[in-house]
């Protein structure tokens, strides 16, 4: 069974060795090299999708959102492979418009490192971010924004605008869309659905 390790929450599962299958030094040899995010370690199960694994926390802040009555968009942001800001909605709770869980996960993320700029971090969101959470993304130079269900009346990601992208801004975030699609949109939509 994968073990889970890090701070402050789920990071992605390691491989399970069986004991007795690899012997001495050669046991850790490799298994901490720097991962990259189209360079998954050997040591890893082929089939494990990190996409997939931060997208399923996001998922999870979405369902807390719901629970507390927010529209349910949860967001978490990577540094070097570790979950260091986790947020979801609180905008009816903290009676502020800003109060998006990108811009809270922002907020975390540049406090965690003690800088301004995001340049070597991912954010993963349940919805396509609108255009003022990207602008936020933009100036926070953040690498890239993964994100599951598109947003077609107020995405900026491409869907309605494309600031992500935008040729004019000073930083262009590399833009990866519909991971765990279904899920993502299910929760939104089921929300909404039940407010009519």
């Amino acid at each position: 069974m994968p073990t889970e390790h890090g701070v402050g929450g789920s990071n992605p599962p390691g491989r399970v060795f069986k004991s007795g299958s690899v012997t001495g030094p050669n046991l850790f040899l490799g298994l901490f090299f720097y991962l990259e995010k189209k360079k998954i370690m050997a040591y890893f199960d082929e089939s494990f999708d990190l996409d997939q694994f931060y997208m399923s926390e996001a998922l999870k802040l979405a369902k807390a959102a719901k629970e507390q009555d927010e529209v349910p968009v949860g967001a978490v942001i990577t540094h070097e492979g570790k979950i260091i800001a986790r947020a979801h909605n609180q905008v009816e709770t903290l009676k502020d418009p800003t109060a998006h869980a990108e811009m809270i996960a922002i907020t975390q993320a540049a406090s965690h490192l003690g800088n301004k700029w995001l340049n070597d971090c991912e954010m993963f969101v349940t919805i396509e971010p609108c255009s003022m959470c990207v602008g936020a993304l933009v100036l926070a130079r953040i690498k890239r924004v993964c994100f599951g269900a598109h947003d077609e009346k107020t995405g900026a990601c491409g869907s309605v605008f494309n600031i992500a992208q935008s040729g004019i801004l000073n930083h262009k975030i590399e833009i990866t869309s519909g991971v765990l699609n279904r899920e993502c949109a299910q929760i939104i939509s089921g929300f909404f659905r039940s407010k009519r």
